[in-house]
């Protein structure tokens, strides 16, 4: 017959600090040297060998050859040692005795502790039963185990190239149809379900954001970006950017992909730091996924090392310090600035209109606030020269006399300018003068900037374009 042995055990209190040394000079003779104490009537002759440290601008610890530190340790059950003080006795000590040392690393599997009854008080939470079945492993094929995420009474599990949920405390049970219909029993982790789709974390769980039932993670070996909702796996990145991704996930870095959800934005933020330097000089792109254009939206020119959001505002971290975004700007170089550097604005687009045919575009135009320019113009064929703001007090008189001028001009509320040819003349074109307005190609591609150093907010609502068939 069984018998249940209850067994006391002690902790260790730090019951009583006798003196510290509150200042130390180093000496480089053989005299001895005597420290000061916090307690005047304490003494003590140290030898010429011992050492110390600042731990701040008046106060130092020490270590010396021997055991002179002033503090007594004593191990005692009892509340300060005194005889009829309260006990304190958290039941037995949790020990095993291993024959074979040997560690085992398993990368796939999982295992559960006891459980904490917050009825009875007991908690059995650092307690690991081997006679009881508490692991349950995953396929090794799949790679280790990256992340886990509790939903509802659900356990997430990310391999490397799975995702599965394991059901918690309950099994499911499928008819001959195959159906499944959801029983409780014994076991904690109960069986594991894998979601269609060859796809899981690789090595990056820094990537992984929730919102709600949505899950958004990268899987750099398939080079896409994943969203796991209700639905089952979506890839995200097919969203107008496959290429995009496939690049850039292909020479990520190590520990160089970092995603978080913007609950400012309602946004899926992810960050990636490539192992080359794109056109800009940069080797990151940041960029946010918006659910209710189902698009990538923005690029943005901050790299940050952790994302987060608390009380749905945005936080990110880079170089050790905590930056909070969507703050009203307070100084002339606050909008656009990430992490002390202010950025221009700016928005790339493509005239594709009629794109079989070869079109002369000679004017372009926009809608929004003043203070906008054209930073590039490019066809397949050729380049426009960039275009600034002109001046708002320009008369008629003044716009019909500069038709070539490379200004945008301010027409019944649109800004409008003509397009100037950059490009050399090729063999058959007719030029007129030292320049040619007018740029040929089948498609354009267009880079609208705004200056933040004035800080003022400005808005862009529409551009287009005024083109011609070419002859």
């Amino acid at each position: 017959m069984a018998v249940a042995i209850e067994l006391k055990y002690f902790n260790t209190f730090w019951l009583k600090k006798i003196a510290s040394i509150t200042a130390a000079v180093s000496v480089t003779d053989s005299a001895s040297i005597k420290p000061t104490f916090n307690d005047p009537t304490m003494s003590e002759n140290l030898p010429v060998s011992f050492k110390y440290r600042a731990s701040d601008d008046s106060v130092y610890s020490y270590i010396v050859n021997g055991s002179i530190t002033k503090d007594w340790l004593i191990e005692e059950s009892r509340i300060r040692g005194g005889y009829n003080n309260d006990t304190v006795d958290f039941g037995v000590k949790a020990y095993l005795v291993e024959d074979e040392i040997a560690q085992s690393n398993k990368l796939n599997s999982l295992i559960h502790s006891g459980i904490f009854n917050s009825r009875t008080g007991i908690n059995q939470t650092n307690q690991f039963s081997v006679a009881e079945d508490i692991t349950r492993s995953l396929d090794p094929a799949n790679g280790s185990i990256q992340k886990l995420y509790a939903e509802d009474t659900n356990l997430i599990i990310f391999q490397e190239n799975k995702v599965s949920k394991s059901l918690i405390d309950k099994d499911a049970i499928y008819s001959a149809e195959g159906n499944a219909s959801v029983t409780s029993r014994n076991l904690v982790i109960g069986q594991n379900v894998a979601f269609a789709g060859e796809y899981g974390i690789s090595k990056d769980p820094e990537s992984f954001a929730v919102n709600g039932y949505r899950k958004y993670f990268t899987d750099r070996d398939q080079n896409v970006v994943c969203r796991l909702s209700m639905d089952g796996i979506s890839i995200i990145s097919n969203f107008g950017m496959t290429d995009f991704f496939r690049d850039k996930l292909a020479t990520a870095k190590t520990k160089g992909i970092v995603g978080g959800w913007d609950a400012h934005n309602k946004q899926y933020v992810l960050s990636i730091d490539s192992k080359l330097r794109s056109s800009e000089g940069t080797s990151y792109s940041t960029l946010s996924f918006d659910e209710t254009v189902k698009g990538w939206t923005s690029l943005f020119d901050y790299n940050p090392t952790q994302i987060v959001s608390i009380n749905n505002n945005y936080y990110t971290t880079n170089r050790g310090k905590i930056y909070k975004h969507y703050e009203l700007p307070v100084a002339s170089t606050d909008r656009g600035n990430f992490y002390g550097v202010t950025y221009n604005s700016n928005v790339t687009f493509v005239f594709n209109g009629n794109p079989s045919m070869i079109k002369n575009f000679q004017t372009i135009n926009y809608e929004g606030d003043s203070g906008w320019r054209m930073q590039s113009f490019n066809t397949n064929e050729d380049v426009g020269l960039f275009i600034t703001p002109a001046s708002e007090s320009d008369s008629l008189v003044q716009l019909q006399n500069n038709l070539l001028i490379n200004n945008f001009k301010k027409k019944e509320s649109k800004y409008c300018a003509d397009i100037i040819n950059s490009t050399p003349p090729q063999f058959g074109e007719v030029v007129f003068g030292g320049s040619s307005s007018g740029v040929k190609g089948f498609f354009a591609e267009v880079k609208m900037e705004i200056n933040n150093a004035n800080n003022a907010k400005k808005e862009l609502f529409a551009v287009s374009t005024g083109f011609v068939r070419s002859s």
